[in-house]
């Protein structure tokens, strides 16, 4: 009898200790989703493709141009959080807008939520990522620089058609990359031509929530490329401009204005 109240005994014990399982219902993941949208403008008018070789625009000069390409490449973008801590991206996008999409970027990343006050780019590559041969898209993009003059990748293509001094319409090639320098032995030397650009939100910074889709605007004023704060005369520098050392600086120079923060909406 005794074995028999102990051996029930322990299997009440067992019984006790032995229970359903909690239903464990998995944490939904939230995602936050973040781009950035490149929009161009000429002194605060937009320009889209179709606008290409058919309307006029006038520089700082007075000399009346048309636009017929427009590619540039950015890289790192950074949003910079309002107690000074940063996010660094990383990464490239080269904007066509011959293609459309490609002035939509979404990093691979998520951003972290909080609020902002300033978003960080390069213009081009720096001297760590401008690497010859090493992204595949950018080479069947044609947007090698030659090696002769520095190799790497371009930063820019901006072309058109202007009205020289003599009324007669020339074609224009505004690239920009690496800087070559000519030595006196007639080798060249070439320089580091990137530069960086902080666009701060002057209403008082974003916020970004969990699992917001928030798209941010970056805006470039075309006309900054030829008046600040150099007056560009493209009588004197149209083409040719790769190889031109002083060219090259002048348009890292008036480069640092062109670029803004623009709106940042929730869809």
């Amino acid at each position: 009898m005794k074995k028999l109240i102990i051996a029930l005994s322990a299997l009440a014990i067992i019984t006790s200790c032995t229970k359903e399982p909690a239903d464990v219902t998995p944490s939904k993941t939230v995602e936050t989703k973040t781009n950035f949208l490149f929009k161009q403008y000429y002194d605060g008018v937009e320009v889209l493709s179709q606008d290409f070789g058919s309307k006029q625009y006038t520089n700082a000069k007075g000399t009346m141009h048309t636009i017929s390409k427009l590619q540039y490449l950015v890289s790192n973008i950074t949003l910079h959080k309002v107690d000074g801590s940063e996010v660094n991206l990383g990464g490239y996008n080269l904007i066509n807008l011959d293609m459309p999409l490609s002035r939509y970027y979404t990093p691979m990343n998520e951003i972290p939520a909080g609020t902002y006050s300033a978003v960080s780019l390069t213009f081009g590559f720096n001297e760590a990522d401008n690497i010859t041969g090493e992204y595949l898209d950018l080479n069947a993009a044609s947007w090698a620089w030659p090696m002769m003059i520095g190799g790497g990748y371009h930063f820019m293509k901006f072309e058109g058609m202007f009205m020289d001094n003599t009324s007669n319409m020339k074609g224009f090639a505004f690239h920009n990359g690496t800087a070559s320098k000519v030595n006196s032995d007639g080798s060249r030397t070439a320089e580091a031509n990137h530069f960086r650009v902080k666009l701060w939100d002057y209403e008082g910074g974003f916020t970004i929530e969990e699992g917001d889709n928030t798209t941010i605007d970056i805006n470039m004023n075309l006309a900054e490329w030829f008046k600040n704060p150099i007056t560009w005369n493209l009588d004197d520098l149209h083409i040719m401009l790769m190889p031109n050392y002083q060219a090259q600086k002048m348009i890292n120079q008036n480069g640092r204005s062109v670029f803004s923060l623009g709106q940042t909406s929730k869809n």
